[in-house]
């Protein structure tokens, strides 16, 4: 038989008369229903972060990815021309600044088709800029090469440049953006001869 032993000077309930053994009790108990009622409001602020992480993707809907966004007007863009411009990103948050707003290239085929392309390589995501006189855009970082048209030319990228879904509405040049870009989204690559970047063309 084992007996519990007490402290010098610790009181023990037996010695209560039966009124303060109640109290005691009903104090233990409110004691330990408070402190479950911290720990699982702890635990619920601390999940809501996970669950929505985890949940957040399988709840958001495709329609709600990305904004119509307007880059100008049509008359902005003359017709057989490739020009740099920029749009406020939508996905930008408060205090970002200049860093929110997003270059592309426009191309303005025929007055009502157009071709928007991503500013950054296909390869490593640098910047590429455009030559007109030889119709090429060009990646300053690793030579990646392109057709006017988006396509792959030459270099160390293995597929064209990334297009935006455009859109014209009421005389604007609108373009779909905030979604990541994919492969679905790459200029198309039809048979084309390759362009050496010292002008030398050669069949591919």
């Amino acid at each position: 038989m084992s007996i519990l032993l007490k402290h010098p000077g610790e009181s023990s309930n037996d010695d209560l008369p039966p009124e303060g053994k109640a109290a005691a009790h009903s104090r233990r108990t409110f004691l330990f229903q408070l402190s479950l009622a911290l720990n699982g409001a702890v635990g619920i602020v601390l999940a809501i972060p996970l669950i929505g992480y985890l949940l957040g993707p399988a709840m958001k809907k495709s329609s709600t990815v990305g904004a119509w966004l307007k880059l100008g007007s049509v008359d902005d863009f003359p017709v057989g021309e490739t020009r740099l411009t920029d749009f406020q990103s939508p996905v930008a948050s408060l205090g970002d600044g200049e860093t929110a707003k997003v270059a592309c290239w426009v191309r303005h085929i025929s007055p009502r088709q157009f071709q928007v392309f991503a500013i950054n390589c296909a390869h490593l995501g640098c910047p590429v800029r455009w030559f007109a006189q030889s119709k090429l855009f060009l990646c300053p970082c690793h030579g990646g090469a392109y057709y006017e048209d988006g396509a792959r030319a030459s270099g160390p990228p293995e597929r064209g440049l990334f297009e935006y879904k455009y859109k014209i509405a009421g005389g604007s040049l609108m373009i779909h953006a905030g979604d990541m870009p994919t492969l679905a989204t790459e200029a198309s690559c039809d048979k084309k001869r390759l362009i050496q970047i010292d002008g030398a063309e050669t069949a591919s």
